[in-house]
């Protein structure tokens, strides 16, 4: 069996990755290697995963033949990168892998797998519904077909970025970071509809279809959000009155030192 794609772990992104790629038939499922690092995980997507696609335990005998793949994908946690080790043959000598470890720098990679031209790719957790964003740097000798099939792994399912790698660390904070900020203001913003005497469910629907909205009026009428600030902002009125609170409790401060704080310790991990 000669594979193209071999994927090492194979969580909740590395599907959402994998699965439109296989849905689209952009590549076949007998052309894909999977590695897992328990047996709960193997036997769970050897039983539920709709594709068929070859699947190994890493304690398994047949482990070893994901290097021998082109491309990988490298999708552990970061603090498990000391576990792998890169097998050297003949077969993966200028093969190409891709990252989507957090922090993880190209240089770090180069030097866990130096017979590998490293890509690094920062995805976020919309791309399990095929509405993720993904910014990719490119490590050195990486040829133009070599960057459009890495980038034709991510289309069916995020939109694209090409990044130098220096602005990775950002991007992580404000798109993978922030789905879990913009979670708590939600839940925060449900908690006071909750106050105010309405129900949990019924509060957390209404801001989820205001932010909605919201989204899409900035987006499809092309106003500024100080335009749509203004727009329903009145003198002495509630929304003011509420801006007033959130400014006196530093909020906006608050959310640019959480970016700043993101960005920090992801460069930490790298």
């Amino acid at each position: 069996m000669s594979y193209k794609l071999g994927v090492i772990g194979f969580g909740n992104i590395a599907k959402a990755i994998i699965t439109p790629i296989l849905d689209q038939k952009v590549i076949k499922s007998n052309e894909v290697i999977c590695l897992v690092n328990s047996q709960k995980s193997f036997e769970n997507i050897k039983k539920f995963y709709k594709h068929n696609i070859d699947i190994f335990p890493v304690s398994s005998d047949k482990a070893h033949l994901v290097w021998n793949c082109p491309t990988k994908l490298l999708s552990i946690k970061p603090q498990q990168l000391e576990n792998i080790e890169e097998i050297n043959s003949k077969k993966n000598t200028d093969n190409i892998l891709v990252s989507i470890l957090a922090g993880i720098s190209i240089s770090k990679l180069e030097k866990k797998f130096p017979n590998h031209k490293c890509v690094r790719a920062v995805t976020n957790i919309p791309i399990t519904i095929r509405n993720g964003l993904t910014a990719i740097s490119w490590g050195d000798r990486i040829n133009e077909d070599e960057k459009n099939f890495v980038k034709n792994l991510f289309k069916n399912s995020s939109k694209v970025f090409e990044f130098n790698e220096e602005y990775l660390d950002i991007f992580l904070a404000l798109t993978s970071s922030s789905p879990a900020i913009i979670a708590l203001i939600i839940e925060a913003l449900s908690d006071g509809g909750l106050h105010g005497g309405l129900s949990k469910k019924l509060s957390e629907e209404l801001v989820l279809d205001m932010i909605l909205g919201t989204i899409l009026l900035l987006k499809d009428s092309k106003i500024t959000t100080s335009d749509l600030k203004n727009m329903v902002t009145s003198p002495g009125g509630t929304t003011i009155s509420a801006l007033r609170v959130l400014e006196e409790k530093s909020l906006r401060s608050a959310l640019i030192e959480a970016i700043i704080a993101a960005t920090k310790k992801s460069k930490e991990f790298s």
